[in-house]
């Protein structure tokens, strides 16, 4: 009973078990920082939930690949593959499997219920969180050994698989739907379930070498992580992680957008629209989607210029002019919003209202107050009005391409005249005009505008940049800094997004030295700790969600640029 294996071994407490497309995943990790003993089936339909534990009957040791996890006892062993994304396949030898409800008590209105389904047999357990129905059907084996059938209250729920071998299937649907069948034996759905994954891998990193040797498990974490349409997900969405940061926040998906551009140019374009299915009236952007709740109370900042013009450089092919005309109109009411909704009467420079906003929530640059005028804001929007003088160009709307140069131009001008000291950038409170600086690297952002930057302002910012680099890459929050924490969110750990936004504007300002040191010393985080939301910046340790899109993403950009042949 061997199946082939094929792809990196990874810790299924770092990163879940999953397929592209499906909602669910097998994973220890259960809520946010809450590890259990034993793996869960974990759905990310209403939210995270775990519904199912998945309990060998003996101890065993979990191991997982991309197209296979395997519980591995002193006298036998079970293996799971995803048929389907929404069904899973089991086998074990001389091990049985325990699948009960993660929670012992049902309410009227919380918990998991759990009958045996007289029309075929099959064992369903139905949960309130999800609002989803999770079928078990015993394929071969002696059968199961069912307790807590359609108990109330507190109980235990569930089945033991049994037999000296035995073969099973979990699927999660609605309602209902006809009884469970396959021709497919399980050697073949895992083979087919490691081909899907390699041959993702192979479009998006066909470069990848032994000096990128952490490209294809980055390409798992991306892949694994992207769910089909449901609920509010309008197009298949790469989520930023199926641990409990289970969204796509409206910045983040711009550097997925990007690492998939070349070799999975759909589902790229998808990354980059999706937010914008959700746009609102005045333009704005919501905070953040998810399977059943978007979110609009924050905004995120609008990188959405930058990423588009990498974005259509990094396609394959050339956008078609209805897809430019709509990102157009939809890029134009994001900017509009900038300038309007966000730019006090009289003034040039637009604000945030809260840390959130500007996605680095915390950064100490919004200790003095939160409404601000930030260096960061006008430098991304300035790049986000050159690319819609661009894209209106192409479309032979040569007034508007006008219009939007002209607020450029303005714009970066009101940023080097308002908020720049001659020696470095400052933010201003939008209320009270005070202006401080910081020891946050988002005060360095503006390099971001890259050849638009006069050389010494460049210059100015790429020193400052320097001093923020440590051995593993850049810290957030200056090292020597009196509020720097080493678990501070964006008061001192490494960021993916910083560090590709940096890099790209050192680079397009001519400072490759400092460039190449960067991405060179964020690839080596990545290959020795993993693509975690953040990292410690003084030891490297991965913090807070172990499994992020973005980091990946940031990854494969980087390590792609790196490659000997790369232009």
């Amino acid at each position: 009973m061997t199946a082939a294996r094929s792809g990196p071994a990874f810790s299924l407490h770092d990163i879940p078990f999953s397929t592209r497309g499906s909602w669910f995943g097998i994973s220890p990790v259960l809520a946010e920082q809450t590890y259990a003993e034993d793996l869960h089936l974990v759905s990310h339909q209403n939210g995270m939930h775990p519904v199912l534990r998945l309990a060998p009957e003996a101890p065993a040791r979990f191991t997982a690949t991309p197209g296979l996890l395997t519980w591995n006892g002193p006298n036998g062993r079970i293996d799971l593959a995803y048929e389907s994304p929404d069904t899973v396949r089991l086998r074990g030898t001389g091990l049985g499997l325990r699948v009960t409800a993660a929670a012992r008590t049902l309410t009227p209105f919380t918990g998991t219920y759990f009958l045996r389904d007289p029309v075929d047999g099959a064992h369903v357990f139905t949960s309130y969180e999800t609002g989803r129905r999770y079928r078990v059907t015993v394929l071969t084996g002696s059968g199961a050994e069912a307790t807590g059938g359609q108990a109330l209250g507190e109980a235990d729920r569930g089945l033991t698989l049994t037999g000296a071998s035995w073969e099973a299937a979990i699927e999660e649907l609605d309602t209902a739907r006809r009884s469970y069948t396959s021709t497919a034996t399980f050697d073949e759905v895992a083979a087919a379930a490691e081909r899907a994954f390699a041959a993702f891998a192979d479009a998006v990193a066909p470069w990848r070498s032994p000096r990128t040797p952490a490209a294809e498990l980055a390409a798992y974490v991306l892949w694994s992580a992207t769910v089909d349409p449901a609920g509010l997900v309008t197009r298949p969405a790469v989520l930023m992680s199926k641990h409990w940061m289970d969204k796509v926040w409206s910045w983040d998906h711009c550097f997925n957008a990007l690492a998939l551009a070349p070799g999975a140019p759909a589902l790229a374009r998808d990354q980059f629209s999706l937010p914008f299915d959700h746009q609102d009236e005045s333009g704005a952007l919501p905070d953040s989607v998810t399977h059943s709740e978007v979110l609009r109370n924050f905004v995120k900042p609008p990188v959405h210029g930058w990423a588009l013009a990498r974005l259509r450089r990094r396609l394959p092919a050339p956008l078609d002019r209805a897809e430019l005309t709509e990102i157009y109109d939809r890029l134009s009411r994001w900017t509009d919003f900038w300038l309007t909704a966000r730019r006090a009467p009289d003034t040039a420079l637009p604000h945030y209202q809260h840390g959130n906003d500007s996605g680095w929530d915390n950064a100490t640059s919004f200790d003095p107050a939160r409404v601000v005028v930030t260096a960061d804001l006008a430098a991304f929007l300035t790049l986000q009005l050159r690319e819609l003088a661009a894209l209106a160009t192409e479309l032979d709307l040569p007034d508007e391409a006008a219009r939007w140069s002209r607020t450029a131009e303005a714009t970066q001008a009101a940023l080097l005249d308002e908020l720049w000291t001659g020696e470095r950038f400052v933010t201003r409170g939008a209320d009270s005009g005070d202006t401080w600086t910081s020891s946050s690297l988002l005060d360095l952002m503006p390099i971001v505008l890259g050849e638009h930057l006069p050389e010494h302002i460049a210059k100015a910012l790429a020193t400052r940049i320097e001093a923020h680099l440590t051995p593993y890459g850049l810290a957030t929050e200056l090292p020597t800094s009196p509020h720097y924490r080493a678990d501070g969110y964006w008061r001192g750990p490494i960021w993916a997004p910083a560090t590709v936004l940096i890099e790209d504007g050192l680079r397009r300002a001519g400072h490759h030295r400092l460039a190449d040191e960067i991405g060179a010393r964020f690839r080596t985080l990545c290959e020795t700790h993993g693509f975690a939301e953040n990292f410690d910046a003084l030891t490297g340790t991965g913090l807070r969600d172990r499994a992020y899109t973005w980091t990946a993403a940031a990854y494969l950009l980087l390590a792609e640029n790196h490659r000997p042949d790369h232009p």
